[in-house]
C-alpha cells in the first residue's frame, strides 16, 4: 500500500504516514511547463516537496520520489516496481483532480482511493450538509457570514456558549484604521535558503519561462519546512498580530507585508494545519497578546472564508471558471505584466507581485482586482493573471476570489461587486499623496483613473446591477449626475483605456 501526496500535501503530522508501506511523491515538471508561473512559486513547491521528502526519509520511512515530466511517467515506472498497488491520496482540492488521477491509476492496474484532505476543516459531505435545504440564490443563508458563524458554533472557536466571545461576531468596524503618519510595520519574517532551496531555485531559473526573470525578484524568504511555518507562525503571533486586525486593509507606499501574517501559502502547501494556526490565534488572545478584533478578522479568514471558498468552488465548478456575467472581454493592460505605469497604487500592487509573487487581501482586491473590473478586463484573463503571478495561488483559490469576488463574473459569492472610485484607496492608504493622478478629480487629463471608470462602469451595467444588493446608494448617485457630466465622465474613461491598452498610464 502506498500514500501518493502531492505537492499541497506536505503534512508531516499525518497520521496515516505510518500506516503505509512507503509515500509517493512524483515531482512533474508538466504543470510548470504549461504557465509562465513565478519564480518564487516554484522554487517553494518544489524546494518544499524535497526537504519534506529529506524529512520523511529522516523519520525512518520510505519515500519513492521521483522527477519527471508527467504523472504518467512517474506511475509507470511505480507500477512497473509495484504491481496492482492500492494507493491513498488525500482528496485534491482542484476541479475533476479526483477523476483524472483515478484514471492514470486505473489504467495501469492500480487502486486510487480518496481520505479527507487535512489541509481543510470540512469534508464535502460536512460542508454540503450544511448547505443541504438552504437557498443558494439567497444572501441571506447560503454566504460567508453565515457559515461563518456555523463553523464557529459547531468548533468552538471564540465562543463562549453559545454567544461569541467578546459579544459580537465580528469587529470590521475595527478593523478599517489606516496608521500614523510615523507608524513603521515590524520587518516580516526572512528564511535564509539552505542548499536545497538554492539549487532549486537555480534550476527554476535556468529551465523554465516564468512570470517574471528571477533577476527581477526581491531574494527568496519563503518558508519551505514546517519548521519554518511554525517560525513564521511564532513570529507573526509577537511581533504583528497585535496590530492585525485595526490596520489589516491598509496600505503604505513600500511596505508590501504591513501586519499580515504571510502565511497563506504554508497552509496551502500543508506545513501548517489550519487548525493549529486558528488555535495559535485564539490562545494569543487568551494570553493577552493580540485584541479580540485583530483574533476575530483572522480566524475569518481562516475558519471562514477559506473553507468557504472552497467548497463553494468545488460546488460551482466547472461553470465558475468560465463565468462573465458582465460580459467583460478587454486585455488585461500591460501594466500588470511591467509594473510600469504613474498608478502609484496599481504600480505598488503589481511590483509586490513581481518581486515576491505577493500582495495582501486589500491590494489583490481593492487594488489589481478592482482596477481590472472597473477597466473591463476578462474574468478569465485575471484568473490566469493571479494563478501565475502568486506564491500561495491554487485553481481552487484564485477561481473563487477572482472571478467570483474580484471580477463579479458570478454571484456565487457576494451580491454585489468590490468596485470603488479612487476614493476607497485614498480612505485606506497614502499612495494618493504621492501619486501624479488626482483623486479629488473625476474628469479632465490627470484625473484620477478609477473615477471616470468607475462611474461609467456603473452606468454601463445598470440593468445587471442597480437593486443588487448594498448598490441602492452608489445609483443614487448614478441618477444625479447630467448629461454633460456623464459626457465628460465617458471621454476621461475611454481615455484612460486607450492609455492603458498602450501602456502609457
Amino acid at each position: 500500500m502506498t500514500l501518493w501526496l502531492l505537492g499541497t500535501h506536505l503534512d508531516r503530522t499525518a497520521a496515516s504516514l505510518d500506516e503505509h508501506d512507503r509515500v509517493l511523491l512524483i515531482e512533474a515538471t508538466e504543470f510548470a511547463e504549461r504557465r509562465p508561473y513565478h519564480p518564487h512559486k516554484l522554487t517553494l513547491v518544489f524546494a518544499a516537496m524535497r526537504r519534506f521528502r529529506d524529512d520523511l526519509r529522516a523519520r525512518g520511512l520510505t519515500v519513492d520520489y521521483r522527477r519527471v515530466e508527467t504523472f504518467a511517467e512517474a506511475l509507470d515506472d511505480h507500477f512497473d516496481e509495484h504491481p496492482g498497488d492500492d494507493l491513498t491520496m488525500p482528496r485534491p482540492a482542484a476541479d475533476a483532480a479526483e477523476d483524472r488521477l483515478r484514471e492514470l491509476v486505473d489504467d495501469r492496474g492500480g487502486s486510487l482511493s480518496f481520505v479527507p484532505n487535512p489541509t481543510f476543516l470540512l469534508t464535502p459531505e460536512e460542508f454540503d450538509e450544511w448547505a443541504e435545504g438552504r437557498n443558494t440564490n439567497d444572501p441571506d443563508t447560503y454566504r460567508m457570514e453565515g457559515f461563518y458563524r456555523w463553523m464557529r458554533r459547531r468548533s468552538g472557536v471564540l465562543m463562549d456558549g453559545d454567544s461569541p466571545v467578546g459579544g459580537e461576531w465580528n469587529y470590521d468596524e475595527q478593523n478599517r484604521e489606516t496608521p500614523p503618519a510615523d507608524w513603521e510595520p515590524p520587518d516580516p519574517p526572512e528564511f535564509e535558503p539552505d542548499e536545497t532551496t538554492r539549487e532549486v531555485a537555480s534550476w527554476v531559473d535556468s529551465t523554465f519561462e516564468t512570470f517574471v526573470d528571477g533577476a527581477e525578484t526581491a531574494p527568496f524568504r519563503w518558508p519551505v519546512t514546517r519548521e519554518e511555518a511554525l517560525s513564521a507562525l511564532e513570529r507573526f503571533v509577537d511581533a504583528r498580530f497585535a496590530e492585525f486586525g485595526p490596520y489589516q486593509d491598509a496600505m503604505i507606499e513600500g511596505e508590501w507585508a504591513m501586519t499580515h501574517s504571510l502565511l497563506s501559502a504554508s497552509i496551502n502547501l500543508g506545513l501548517l494545519r489550519p487548525m493549529e494556526v486558528i488555535e495559535r490565534a485564539e490562545r494569543a488572545y487568551e494570553d493577552g497578546d493580540a485584541p479580540i478584533n485583530s483574533v476575530e478578522g483572522f480566524v475569518r479568514q481562516v475558519l471562514g472564508w477559506r473553507e468557504f471558498v472552497r467548497h463553494v468552488y468545488r460546488r460551482s465548478m466547472p461553470a465558475m471558471a468560465d463565468a462573465n456575467q458582465l460580459g467583460q472581454a478587454e486585455d488585461l493592460p500591460p501594466a500588470y505584466w511591467t509594473g510600469e505605469t504613474e498608478m502609484t497604487c496599481l504600480s505598488e500592487a503589481v511590483e509586490g507581485v513581481r518581486k515576491r509573487g505577493y500582495a495582501h487581501h486589500i491590494e489583490r482586491l481593492m487594488v489589481l482586482s478592482n482596477f481590472a473590473l472597473v477597466y473591463g478586463a476578462d474574468p478569465q484573463e485575471l484568473n490566469e493573471w493571479f494563478h501565475q503571478g502568486f506564491v500561495d495561488a491554487f485553481h481552487w483559490v484564485t477561481t473563487p476570489n477572482v472571478v467570483g469576488m474580484g471580477s463579479f463574473a458570478t454571484d456565487a459569492l457576494s451580491s454585489k461587486p468590490y468596485a470603488s472610485s479612487g476614493s476607497y484607496v485614498n480612505r485606506m492608504s497614502d499612495y494618493c499623496s504621492s501619486c501624479p493622478y488626482a483623486v479629488s478629480r473625476d474628469t479632465g487629463e490627470g484625473a484620477c483613473p478609477f473615477n471616470s471608470l468607475y462611474w461609467t462602469f456603473l452606468r454601463e451595467h445598470e440593468e445587471t446591477l442597480r437593486g443588487t444588493g448594498r448598490m441602492g446608494l452608489m445609483y443614487s448617485h448614478v441618477d444625479d449626475k447630467g448629461e454633460d457630466e456623464w459626457a465628460a465622465l465617458e471621454e476621461r474613461a475611454e481615455t484612460v483605456r486607450e492609455m492603458a491598452r498602450e501602456g502609457e498610464l
